[in-house]
């Protein structure tokens, strides 16, 4: 059924009307559909009733990705299962570890490996194993590092998540370039880190490797694709990471680390559950464990084509919707640096309609249900970081507000193509 009040305004408009004809089987579904029937499913609560709404906080459609302000993703049923499976048994988290080792060596052909609390628990793991090693001493001194190896170079500059690195006794070194690495490396470096996937990477071992200083390669976000957990391993990577909890869709609070056995086994012993350890504080238990473990498992046999048709036609429902307001302009890619899930740009003239991106996205969120998109504001960002980011994305690029497909649930793309249209109509009619 289409608006009956936005016929007549496109009958003028050729191209317009074209879209508004092309939205029409969806205007159909919203209108013969309640949207709490089009988003519930059996055993599914509403966004009104739930265990989140008893100490009134409300739940949210995230449309954003996956942040981990709005908890990543959802768990994988498979990682349900598995945590369920997990919670009923005791076990030795040593043997755990050694076994998950083992585990995850034959998936991603690296030596060795450890489920870890998050990418940034990775971090911290593997910068106290570059500096203290498996010597119980030098374990329980970190975080000071007097007479210990502790520089690490940073490629690029510095991260909003290097306090994993400096907690555990890293002192920073900035090197921007590929050119400026060799200059930054001294006797006291004991780790390098970076977030390049490109062709930079190998340049990098080139001075590494020669250098005999270990390298690690945080790709939190990396997967999908799963290609990226066999990668770094035949590269020669030293040591790699990525979080559990993003597009993995394992337990929000885990993470893997992999790379060089002895690297490893220095990692496992700086956290816990070794008492003492600097990591120690950076628990994950076995249900998380276990959790990760069916996830990356889905993964290595997951069909990434059938995701990607269904994430697209997410997003070209709501592209549908949302290009029936005159005067927005929408365009859909998959980023190919992290993230990499079919993602909706929306644009428009903010001053035209008398709306900026941030207040198309505040009512977004204050609405019912609550939507969360992406746009350059960043709630969960250091403070002292939040204006210099902003302004450093500013000069880049424009600030579109986006949609990214893979953490909406079914039926939800229609709520949140219907709910921004209502928004940016109602903003260029006003300002008409």
């Amino acid at each position: 059924m289409l608006p009956v009040d936005e016929i007549q305004p496109h009958l003028n408009d050729r191209r317009s009307f074209i879209k508004l004809l092309a939205a029409a089987p969806l205007f159909a579904t919203i209108g013969t559909r309640s949207l709490a029937a089009t988003v519930a499913s059996p055993g599914r609560r509403t966004f009104s009733n739930n265990i989140y709404t008893r100490l009134g906080v409300r739940p949210l459609i995230n449309a954003r990705g996956t942040w981990t302000y709005v908890c990543g993703s959802l768990e994988l049923p498979e990682t349900r299962r598995a945590t369920e499976e997990a919670s009923h048994y005791f076990v030795d988290m040593f043997e755990l570890q050694a076994g998950v080792g083992r585990y995850l060596a034959k998936l991603s052909g690296a030596e060795s490996g450890m489920v870890t609390s998050g990418s940034a628990g990775a971090m911290a793991s593997a910068t106290a194993a570059c500096i203290a090693g498996s010597d119980p001493k030098n374990i329980w001194q970190l975080p000071d590092t007097t007479g210990l190896k502790s520089e690490v170079v940073m490629m690029e500059g510095r991260s909003p998540f290097d306090s994993a690195i400096r907690l555990a006794g890293g002192k920073l070194v900035i090197a921007e370039t590929v050119e400026d690495l060799p200059s930054a490396i001294t006797p006291q470096t004991a780790m390098v880190y970076t977030t390049w996937r490109d062709d930079r990477l190998e340049r990098v071992l080139k001075v590494t490797k020669p250098a005999g200083v270990p390298l690690l390669v945080d790709d939190a976000a990396g997967i999908p694709p799963f290609s990226y957990f066999t990668r770094y391993a035949k590269l020669g990577v030293d040591l790699f990471c990525f979080s559990g909890g993003k597009g993995l869709s394992g337990p929000q609070c885990s993470g893997v680390l992999l790379g060089r056995k002895d690297l490893i086994d220095a990692a496992l012993y700086n956290t816990n559950p070794w008492e003492g350890a600097v990591c120690r504080p950076m628990k994950v238990g076995k249900e998380e464990i276990m959790g990760i473990l069916a996830a990356i498992e889905y993964w290595s046999r997951a069909d990434l084509g059938d995701l990607n048709r269904e994430w697209q036609g997410r997003v070209e429902r709501i592209q549908k919707l949302v290009d029936t307001v005159p005067g927005v302009t929408t365009n859909i890619m998959t980023p190919q640096d992290g993230n990499s899930y079919p993602t909706l740009s929306v644009m428009w003239d903010e001053a035209k309609f008398g709306l900026t991106v941030a207040q198309c996205a505040q009512q977004l969120h204050d609405g019912d249900p609550r939507i969360e998109v992406l746009t350059d504001s960043n709630p969960s960002g250091v403070l002292a970081r939040i204006k210099h980011d902003s302004n450093k994305r500013r000069r880049s690029h424009p600030n579109p507000l986006q949609i990214i497909s893979m953490t909406l649930q079914p039926g939800e793309d229609l709520i949140v193509g219907n709910r921004l249209r209502q928004v940016l109509n109602k903003a260029r009619k006003q300002s008409a």
